[in-house]
């Protein structure tokens, strides 16, 4: 029996999802909700083995990052599909960075989604060439190969905190943090994407899925 867990922020999908799983042989959904961390807490207080296979939505509401989500998951035990619709090219890599074993798209049909998770149960990989092209031939979301440091840095700096309490949250000098600004505003120039203001900055993390929203304060 594979064990899915579906994690989605729209409720309808993980309905759609949950119905599927049903009338398919050797397949039973195990969690449904809207955030990773209510999976983790659901692990925690049944003390449930880790799902076969975490079907995940690409952006949740709750203002987790792409490579959190799937970082977490994939060190908690289970194998990650992501089922996502096509406009977030840029975070689509990232998920396969962070080591996601494939992605879906949501206007596949909804037996093809069944035939991935069954893949990645038995442990082979997703053919993801049609998407590893749309990402590769999208040079408005060319990866500018942020270091952990300078992600996180960004991640802080682009949510609308001072230069200074970014450093010292993360532990850091202020000349370290400012330092590290600088190298992610070259390191977007050179990849066509440059980010010479605070909005700029906001708006590549946005597209590079370190920031879920606008949190208003750029």
């Amino acid at each position: 029996m594979i064990r899915v867990a579906l994690i989605d922020d729209h409720e309808s999908v993980r309905l759609g999802l949950e119905a599927a799983c049903s009338r398919a042989e050797q397949m039973r959904v195990v969690f449904s909700g809207e955030s990773v961390a209510a999976y983790l807490d659901w692990r925690t207080l049944t003390k449930e083995n880790p799902a076969d296979v975490v079907v995940l939505d690409l952006m949740l509401g709750d203002g987790a990052t792409v490579t959190e989500n799937v970082t977490r998951l994939v060190h908690d035990g289970s194998p990650v599909i992501i089922h996502s619709v096509a406009d977030r090219p840029a975070a689509v890599r990232e998920a396969l960075v962070a080591g996601a074993a494939g992605v879906v798209s949501k206007a596949s049909r909804i037996d093809e989604v069944i035939s991935a998770v069954g893949t990645v149960a038995r442990g082979e990989s997703l053919d993801n060439v049609e998407w590893a092209s749309a990402i590769d031939g999208d040079r408005a979301f060319a990866d500018a190969q942020l270091s952990s440091r300078e992600r996180d840095v960004l991640r802080l700096y682009a949510a609308g905190l001072p230069l200074k309490s970014v450093a010292e949250r993360l532990g850091v000098a202020y000349s370290t943090a400012k330092e590290n600004i600088t190298r992610v505003r070259v390191k977007y120039v050179e990849v066509g994407r440059p980010a010479p203001t605070k909005v700029d900055l906001l708006r590549r993390a946005m597209e590079d899925g370190l920031v879920a929203e606008d949190p208003g304060g750029a």
